[in-house]
């Protein structure tokens, strides 16, 4: 450790694995309790949880592989077609329909994320395959997790339950052929006591994170998840330029962030405005099932 609760825990996969063990437990634990409802395990499960596993197991693995070949900046950059990925496939798969001022809104935060980059969008072909890959799975992933989300389907607690079911075995295989687990398990700190609290608190914040992005598409869209992601992102920026001290200032960079706030306002003014007219679903899973016959 070298300071004060800075562990520099070596196994992101191993905590990716404490967090769906989290998930799975808390929904399970909820469920025999009656607090939330989602269906009992049947053969159908897997049929109507398909293809999400499988998106999941791309976003990671594409994720994990981009990161490691691009600088920061284009990275970035290049994550953010993720969000007009996301607004394609909602209109074929979901059959949703946006405004021109939408559409415009959308593609305001890329010009902005590319003016951010500046001179750094450096060109690298095996980095910019891996990361639309991910841009791939990660918008397909927020789509079909939308459709599933229907209550006549799994709803948004049997998504996060059998997809951390269905994910658990397949994450440990990687951590192990990596030996991302081999470097969890020769951890030397599991005997200390501060550092067990804080694993199992970030598998808590995990399952809230998680189900915050869950709840965040059930009742607005895969969309609008996408765009909070990248406003998130931004204003992180403009947190590190106050506290942190690491932001370097640049024109082209200060100026790009403002672009891409101001289309992801944008985007926000248009949706609580009432210009998308989304249907509020009603959150049959907290109806007990009494109340439902």
């Amino acid at each position: 450790m070298n300071k004060q609760g800075d562990f520099r825990f070596p196994s992101p996969i191993f905590l990716g694995i404490g967090q769906m063990a989290a998930t799975i437990m808390i929904l399970y634990v909820s469920k025999l309790n009656k607090i939330i409802h989602f269906p009992d395990f049947d053969k159908k499960i897997p049929v109507k949880l398909f293809p999400l596993p499988l998106l999941y197991i791309g976003n990671h693995i594409s994720g994990l592989s981009s990161t490691s070949k691009l600088s920061l900046p284009m990275f970035t950059v290049l994550r953010k077609f993720t969000i007009p990925l996301t607004l394609l496939l909602e209109t074929i798969i979901l059959g949703k329909q946006y405004s021109l001022n939408i559409i415009v809104s959308v593609f305001t935060i890329i010009l902005g994320a590319f003016i951010a980059a500046g001179s750094d969008l450096a060109f690298n072909l095996e980095g910019y395959v891996f990361v639309f890959l991910n841009d791939i799975f990660t918008a397909a992933n927020g789509v079909y997790t939308k459709q599933k989300m229907d209550p006549k389907e799994l709803g948004k607690y049997g998504v996060l339950f059998y997809n951390a079911c269905f994910m658990i075995i397949p994450t440990l295989i990687i951590s192990v052929s990596t030996g991302d687990l081999q470097q969890a398990t020769e951890f030397n700190e599991w005997k200390n006591v501060l550092f067990i609290i804080q694993f199992l608190l970030s598998c808590f914040l995990g399952f809230l994170l998680m189900y915050s992005t869950v709840l965040c598409s059930y009742y607005n869209s895969a969309l609008t998840t996408a765009v909070v992601g990248a406003i998130k992102n931004v204003s992180i920026a403009y947190i590190g330029m106050l506290v942190g001290g690491d932001y370097i200032f640049s024109v082209l960079n200060f100026v790009g962030l403002n672009i891409c706030m101001a289309g992801g306002l944008r985007y926000s003014f248009l949706t609580l405005s009432g210009q998308l007219n989304p249907k509020q679903p009603v959150d049959e899973e907290n109806i007990p099932l009494d109340l439902k016959s």
